[in-house]
């Protein structure tokens, strides 16, 4: 459980950092790293890529959070 909301946050992070994204604090990180682990899970799983382990984690829950950025990014415009 702590690993995750680690991940979740590192994951946020290094996301909004990738797409200039200003961080609204942790819990926007969290959710964020979260929920793009969720959608970077499924996406690299139609794929065929599986990432395992503690960097694969994260590998794969900034990708899904880079994807939710750039998706937020277009529906403002």
């Amino acid at each position: 459980m702590i690993w995750t909301i680690v991940v979740g946050i590192l994951a946020g992070l290094i996301a909004g950092k990738i797409m200039g994204h200003d961080s609204h604090g942790c819990l926007v990180d969290l959710l964020l790293g979260l929920v793009g682990g969720f959608v970077g899970g499924n996406v690299l799983g139609w794929i065929g890529i599986e990432w395992s382990g503690l960097l694969g984690q994260i590998g794969t829950a900034v990708v899904g959070a880079v994807i939710l950025l750039w998706i937020w990014a277009k529906l403002k415009k």
